[in-house]
């Protein structure tokens, strides 16, 4: 695998591991929006990861010993891409409160689907996710430095 590959890869991940920061930070501020231009509550978003396509191919050796995990595919094949934003469904909680401007008839009003502690996991492991894409873009570029000083 070439430096720049390497670092195409790395730079995937980071803006995916990005994004997914983006949505989850939405998602966040929402958890309390009774009512949208829809006329709901906000429902949570979350995003769908899927390899990119590429034309680059892992060593034998590697690709033996990773088969069939994400990581070789994901390496295999170039790197990460979102492929999409999807909407939650699930319906959110629904709370007596009939003093509430949202509440419907019977007093009640739907919050969105947002779990704070779920959004938090989410953002702790996306933060991890791109610490860890930051730490190989570094690698390849140490590398690749190291690899100019040996040959000069």
């Amino acid at each position: 695998m070439s430096f720049w590959n390497s670092i195409r890869i790395g730079a995937s991940g980071l803006s995916a591991q990005r994004l997914r920061l983006d949505v989850i930070s939405n998602n966040i501020a929402n958890a309390q929006t009774t009512k949208t231009e829809d006329g709901g509550p906000y429902q949570r978003q979350d995003v769908v990861f899927s390899p990119q396509d590429s034309n680059t191919f892992l060593p034998t050796f590697l690709a033996n010993r990773l088969q069939g995990t994400p990581a070789a595919r994901a390496v295999a094949e170039g790197g990460v891409q979102v492929t999409q934003v999807v909407t939650d469904e699930t319906p959110g909680a629904q709370v007596y409160d009939p003093t509430h401007p949202d509440a419907d008839e019977n007093g009640y009003v739907t919050y969105p689907n947002v779990d704070l502690v779920v959004e938090m996991t989410n953002m702790l492991s996306a933060t991890r996710s791109y610490e860890a894409n930051l730490a190989a873009v570094e690698a390849a570029k140490r590398m690749a430095l190291k690899a100019l000083d040996i040959g000069s």
